[in-house]
C-alpha cells in the first residue's frame, strides 16, 4: 500500500510517497490558502491513489487561533470564576511592557455563563439542582452557539456536574459541539484545564468541516484511508481528530520531528537538535536517545493548551521571510513573510520586497540557472532590485546587506535553538545537529558555529523531510488522568487501577497498540511536573524521576519525597518500517569547482568549504573551516575541520 504524506507549508506545499517496496518520489507545489491546494490532487493521483493512505499536517487549527476565526463559543463555568480566563495566572506579557495585553480569550465576556453548583477536593459543596440546569441550558441556547465548553471546578475528580450539563446542552443543541474538561483534559489547574476546553470548543466546528470535507475529497480520489498528525507526533484518524481538535494546533511541525526520529534511527545517532526552515518561519526540536521532547504546555497565538506536544520553538525567519529597517536603522528580518504569493521578489510573481532567499541569490547562494521547486524558475535580477532598497535605506553596500540579512535570520534561529537545549539544561554541542526544510542547509554551518556545535547531518529529501515524516508516522492516541499521589504510597495495584480506565479507553479506540504509561511528578511545592516512565510501583518512578529531574535541572535530591500528580497513557501502533536513502551518483566535483549537483556525487567523496550542493528540494551551503562527506543515503555529513 502506498503511503502519502502531505506538509502544507506557508509558501510550498510538500508532498512524499512511499510505495510497498519502500520507493520513495517527492513533490512540491506552491500553497494556497485553503490548506490543501488544488494542484495536490492531480499531483498524487499521477502517483496513483488507489487503496493509498495520506498523512496531512494541518494548520487549520493554528491558524484558527492566531486569526481567531473559529465558532463563537459559550463557556460554561461555576459561578464565581466567570472571568478566569482573563484574570488567566496574574502574569504580565513582557515584565517591564505595563501596557502591553495578553491577547484576548478566544471567548467573549457575555458568552459566560455561570452555574450555581460547587464541587471541592473531598466533594459536593453545592449541588447541581435540576431548574439550574434548566436556566442553563435556556441561558446558552439564547447565544445560538456555534460550540459551547464545560469546565467546572473540581470536574477532574468529580465529573458528575460536567455530565448532567453536557447530557442537557446536547440534547438541547443538537449538532452543536459541546467539549467538556473532564473529557478534554481531566487534570487540575483551573486555568490551563479552562482554556484548553474553550479552545477545543472554538476549534471543533471548522476542524470537522474541513476534515469532513478533505475526507470526502480523499474518497473521491480513491485513497483508502486519511490520518491527521497530531501535535505529540502520532496520527489520528479523521474521526478520532473531530473530538481533539485542540491536538492539532501544533499538527504542522511535529512532522518534521518525526522525520529527524527516522533519521536518528538510521544514521546511528541519538542525540539530536533540529530546524526545520520553510518558506514562512523555522521550527527548532530536540531528540534525545532517539525520541522527541516533548512537554505539556504551550500557548499557540497567545492561548494556553496544557495538552501533550513535541517541543517545537518557532520564529519568523524563513526563505520568504521580509527584511526591514526599523525606527532605530537596524536591519531587521520577519516575522512578517511574502508566503507563496506575491512570495520573494526574485519569483518572478508580483512581489517587490527583499526576503530572505532574495540575499541568497544575490549572494550567489542559490543558483539562478537552477529551477526552484515547483519549476519556479528565480530571476536575480529582480532580487538584486528588492535588496537593493532596503541597502540604501540602511546606507549599506548591496552585498553587504544581502550578508546583513542572512546573519540576522541566523540569529534567530540560533536563538530558536537555544530555547530549546541551551534553556532546558541540554548542552547543544554535544549533540548532531539537523537542519532540513527547503532553506534550512543552507545554514547549517552557521548555526552550528553559533552553537559551538561540530558537526550536522543534513538527510536525504531534506527539502521534504516534515512530509516524509508524516508519512513514516505511527498511530498514537494520548489519555490522561488526575492522581495526586505520594511515590511512596503508590504501589503497583494502586497504579494498575488507576490506569484501568484509561487503558480500557485505549483499546477500545485503537487495536494492536503499543501501551505506554507515564507519570507526571514533582517534588512537593514544585509549580511544574516532569514526565517519567510510569511502568513498577511508585518507587521506581521515584528513581525515574530523581534521574530527569538531574538530566534536566543539574540536581536532584533523593531523600526528599515525590509527588505523582497526573497519570498519561499513550497506545501506538507504528507505521511500516522506511529506509531513508536517497540518490546517490558517481562523480567527483570537477576540479576547481564552488558548487555540485549533489545526487551526482558518489558516496564518501568529500567538498571543503566554501562549497554549494545543490538538489532538487534543497541548496546545502558547506562554509569555509567545514567538510562536507556524502553519505551512503545521499545525505551529507557536515564537520568542522
Amino acid at each position: 500500500m502506498t503511503r502519502y504524506g502531505v506538509d502544507v507549508g506557508g509558501t510550498f506545499t510538500d508532498i512524499v510517497s512511499v510505495d510497498r517496496h519502500g520507493g520513495i518520489g517527492v513533490g512540491k507545489v506552491r500553497s494556497a490558502r485553503g490548506e490543501i491546494a488544488e494542484a495536490v490532487w492531480p499531483a498524487l493521483r499521477d502517483r496513483g491513489t488507489q487503496a493509498a493512505t495520506l498523512t496531512h499536517g494541518t494548520t487549520v487549527a493554528t491558524n484558527a487561533l492566531l486569526e481567531r476565526s473559529g465558532g463563537r463559543t459559550v463557556l460554561v463555568t461555576t459561578a464565581g470564576f466567570e472571568d478566569l480566563l482573563w484574570l488567566r495566572r496574574q502574569d504580565r506579557v513582557a515584565l517591564y511592557e505595563l501596557s502591553e495585553d495578553h491577547p484576548a480569550p478566544v471567548v467573549d465576556p457575555s458568552d459566560v455563563v455561570g452555574v450555581a453548583e460547587r464541587i471541592g477536593p473531598s466533594g459536593v459543596v453545592r449541588s447541581l439542582e435540576s431548574n439550574e440546569i434548566r436556566r442553563v441550558v435556556q441561558s446558552v441556547v439564547t447565544r445560538s452557539p456555534e460550540a459551547v465548553a464545560i469546565a467546572l471546578l473540581f470536574s477532574f475528580h468529580d465529573p458528575r456536574h460536567e455530565r448532567a450539563l453536557a447530557e442537557a446542552l446536547r440534547q438541547a443543541l443538537p449538532g452543536i459541539p459541546v467539549a467538556a474538561s473532564h473529557e478534554v483534559l481531566p487534570v487540575f489547574r483551573e486555568y490551563e484545564r479552562t482554556s484548553t476546553t474553550a479552545a477545543e470548543a472554538y476549534l471543533r466546528p471548522l476542524v470537522s468541516g474541513y476534515l469532513e470535507w478533505m475526507e470526502q475529497r480523499a474518497a473521491d480520489e480513491g485513497l483508502h484511508d486519511l490520518r491527521i498528525m497530531a501535535s505529540n507526533g502520532g496520527t489520528l484518524s479523521a474521526t478520532q481528530a473531530r473530538v481533539r481538535a485542540a491536538a492539532l494546533a501544533l499538527s504542522g511541525p511535529a512532522g518534521g520531528v518525526e522525520g529527524a526520529r527516522l533519521l536518528s534511527e538510521q544514521f546511528g545517532v541519538r542525540d539530536l537538535l533540529t530546524l526545520d526552515m520553510g518558506g514562512t518561519s523555522a521550527d527548532a526540536s530536540v531528540v534525545l536517545d532517539g525520541q522527541p521532547l516533548t512537554q505539556t504546555s504551550a500557548v499557540v497565538g497567545g492561548v494556553p493548551l496544557a495538552l501533550p506536544h513535541v517541543l517545537i520553538e518557532t520564529v519568523g525567519a524563513g526563505g520568504g521571510s521580509v527584511a526591514w529597517v526599523d525606527r532605530g536603522g537596524a536591519l531587521r528580518v520577519g516575522p512578517r513573510s511574502a508566503g507563496a504569493l506575491p512570495g520573494p521578489a526574485c519569483y518572478g510573481l508580483g512581489g517587490t520586497e527583499p526576503t530572505v532567499t532574495d540575499a541568497a541569490l544575490v549572494l550567489g547562494w542559490l543558483d539562478p540557472d537552477r529551477a526552484l521547486a515547483d519549476r519556479l524558475s528565480l530571476d536575480r535580477a529582480a532580487a538584486v532590485a528588492a535588496v537593493g532598497t532596503v541597502a540604501a535605506e540602511a546606507d549599506l553596500a548591496l552585498e553587504r546587506c544581502a550578508e546583513g540579512i542572512i546573519e540576522v535570520a541566523n540569529a534567530a534561529m540560533v536563538r530558536a535553538l537555544r530555547r530549546v537545549s541551551v534553556e532546558r539544561g541540554i548542552d547543544p554541542r554535544h549533540l548532531t545537529l539537523v537542519p532540513f526544510g527547503g532553506a534550512g542547509p543552507m545554514f547549517a554551518c552557521r548555526m552550528a558555529d553559533s552553537l559551538g556545535m561540530t558537526r550536522a547531518i543534513v538527510p536525504p529529501y531534506a527539502g521534504v523531510l516534515s512530509a516524509l515524516g508524516l508519512a513514516s508516522a505511527p498511530a498514537r492516541i494520548a489519555f490522561t488522568g488526575s492522581l495526586h499521589l505520594s511515590a511512596s504510597a503508590a504501589t503497583s495495584s494502586t497504579l494498575d487501577g488507576a490506569f484501568a480506565e484509561m487503558e480500557r479507553a485505549g483499546r477500545g479506540a485503537m487495536t494492536d497498540a503499543r501501551l505506554e504509561r507515564f507519570a507526571e511528578c514533582r517534588y512537593p511545592g514544585q509549580g511544574y511536573e516532569l514526565l517519567v516512565p510510569g511502568d513498577g510501583d511508585g518507587g521506581r518512578i521515584a528513581q525515574g524521576f530523581h534521574g530527569i529531574h538531574r538530566e534536566r535541572y543539574g540536581h536532584a535530591d533523593e531523600s526528599r519525597e515525590v509527588e505523582i500528580v497526573n497519570l498519561r497513557l499513550t497506545m501506538t501502533r507504528d507505521a511500516e518500517p522506511l529506509r531513508l536513502a536517497g540518490a546517490c551518483g558517481t562523480k567527483a566535483p570537477a576540479h576547481g569547482a564552488e558548487r555540485a549537483w549533489l545526487p551526482d556525487l558518489a558516496p564518501r567523496v568529500t567538498v571543503i568549504g566554501p562549497f554549494m550542493l545543490d538538489a532538487s528540494d534543497c541548496t546545502l551551503r558547506v562554509e569555509a573551516g567545514w567538510t562536507g562527506t556524502i553519505h551512503d543515503s545521499g545525505g551529507v555529513i557536515l564537520e568542522r575541520q
